[in-house]
């Protein structure tokens, strides 16, 4: 690697996904494009969003009611279409994945069905310092059990000293808990280090032990490779609009392993989006579910919402995520390389030095005046994010960000240090 902007150039010109780039909307500030590292957060417009948002509006518009059935996207069935492309993203069968409601939602419905404390069998792991979304699902349902966070979370958190936690010291939490153990509740990829989970080691030593292994994949859909049916994770659920670019209100998804979607005897609580199609419209009284995940939703598809997510998981479709990856990989490594070019000790990297251990972000950690130096990057027209005390996190994605992006990100903030 090379500490210029011919070098970051040749590579933008190598890129066999550069021309994915102009498939998408930047921001701009009095006509300048701004660079943009925030995908982690949320995801840039595709261009032909608006267009998959007209079709729907149109369909609205030319057949009212019908259009539930008719049109070249009947909205009864639009949910069907993001199987094919959400299964690849996420490595799994198509009916063991659904669009539907958002993130938290989709987290209580599957707590409710995923979670259900013995007398024996009642504790949850979780990791100290998770998104908020997730402390409070894990919390609130164990106090809708009747039972006491204090006494029923494990939260298992970095060492001293460290930022990211170990994955022995998640392995050695399960083990102490054991028969004890009902769920572990894990975000696929920390919203604040950026670190990678390893799914499928975790969720094969909660399985040894008889409890079941869930995900908050807000940040890792999209973003890391995922082979969630051949780990035998047994549920996940993601939002829409970071990685995956479907906007903001995106619908959320929803995997669960067929073991469990593919059994009608399992608990879920209904709704007649969620009940069989076959006899959706006799209106019976008793709940058959759809089988698979859909079998969990609890309305019909939310077309005005889809049709952005449609449009950008066109774009995945067409570059795959094997190559996704192997850039993400390549542009957050030259990230790594320039940061570590900077003199001085003013931040320090807190997102792994493995590859395998990261996606498409590292987080900075400052000393001091980090928020200051998040607005001169703001001032430079660079988006990222600030995350108290002290963090910029920095998001190169792969389907939009250039080596060229990267350049320019590192040289401001050397030059405002």
């Amino acid at each position: 690697m090379e500490d210029t902007l011919a070098y970051a150039h040749a590579q933008d010109q190598a890129d066999e996904l550069r021309d994915y780039r102009s498939q998408f909307y930047f921001p701009s500030n009095g006509g300048r494009e701004r660079i943009y590292f925030c995908g982690n957060s949320l995801g840039l417009q595709p261009k032909n969003a608006a267009s998959k948002v007209t079709r729907v509006m149109e369909s609205w518009k030319e057949y009212a009611v019908e259009g539930y059935m008719k049109g070249d996207a009947p909205w009864m069935t639009y949910g069907s279409s993001f199987k094919k492309p959400l299964s690849a993203i996420i490595g799994c069968l198509e009916p063991e994945v659904s669009v539907m409601n958002s993130l938290t939602v989709n987290l209580h419905l599957l707590l409710c069905s995923f979670y259900r404390p013995s007398e024996g069998r009642r504790k949850m792991i979780i990791e100290a310092g998770a998104f908020p979304s997730d402390q409070y699902a894990a919390e609130t349902q164990v106090r809708f059990h009747g039972l006491d966070p204090a006494e029923e979370i494990i939260e298992v958190s970095p060492r001293k000293g460290e930022n990211c936690i170990r994955e022995e010291d998640i392995l050695a939490a399960i083990q102490e808990a054991g028969p004890q153990l009902s769920l572990i509740l894990l975000g696929g990829v920390s919203y604040y280090t950026g670190q990678f989970f390893n799914l499928e080691r975790i969720t094969r030593a909660a399985h040894a032990v008889g409890a079941l292994a869930g995900y908050d994949l807000a940040h890792a859909v999209g973003n890391v490779p995922l082979r969630l049916h051949d780990w035998q994770v047994d549920f996940a659920v993601w939002c829409s609009y970071k990685y995956l670019n479907g906007g903001p209100g995106a619908l959320g998804g929803a995997y669960i392993h067929e073991r469990f979607s593919l059994d009608p005897h399992f608990f879920r609580l209904g709704g007649w989006g969620g009940s069989n199609a076959q006899t959706r419209f006799q209106m019976l009284k008793e709940f058959i579910p759809e089988p698979g995940t859909d079998g969990w939703n609890l309305s019909v598809a939310q077309a005005l919402v889809l049709a952005g997510l449609e449009a950008s998981l066109e774009l995945f479709d067409a570059a795959g995520m094997d190559r996704l990856r192997a850039k993400s990989i390549r542009l957050t490594g030259y990230l790594e390389y320039l940061l570590g070019l900077i003199p001085g000790d003013r931040f320090s990297i807190i997102t792994p030095g493995d590859p395998d251990a990261r996606g498409a972000q590292l987080s900075l950690l400052f000393a001091e005046n980090g928020a200051a130096i998040q607005a001169a990057l703001a001032q430079a027209d660079i988006v990222v994010d600030y995350r108290e005390p002290g963090v910029i996190r920095v998001s190169p994605a792969p389907l939009y960000n250039s080596f060229s992006d990267v350049y320019h990100l590192c040289k401001t903030i050397m030059e405002n240090l």
